[in-house]
């Protein structure tokens, strides 16, 4: 069971990294260029998935201290369900015009 949980580390881990580089730069992954058209929600969504994993994972290996299984459950579905809901949210919404450079005249 150990390196099931290991392996959500590193899953979480991997997440935190993309997306703060995505929060910092902008880069995203190759195969989500196309489909996102809001990367800094999609560079949280990332973040808060991967430290749902890893919290999660630090309180199975009790590193952290000990708190009540509800609050690891709603806790961590929370996080985990925010961020997939940010990554959806940065692929549907509509690409950002600039500002409009029409003139419009005051008389």
């Amino acid at each position: 069971m150990a390196w099931v949980v290991g392996a959500g580390m590193l899953l979480g881990l991997l997440f935190i990294a993309m997306g703060t580089a995505t929060l910092r730069t902008g880069w995203l992954l190759p195969t989500a260029r196309r489909h996102v058209t809001r990367p800094q929600l999609h560079g949280l969504g990332a973040l808060l998935m991967g430290a749902s994993l890893v919290l999660q994972s630090l309180l199975h290996f009790r590193v952290l201290p000990g708190v009540s299984w509800e609050v690891r459950f709603y806790g961590g579905n929370a996080l985990l369900l925010g961020g997939m809901l940010l990554l959806i949210v940065s692929q549907t919404l509509p690409l950002r015009r600039g500002r409009d450079h029409t003139h419009h005249s005051d008389a």
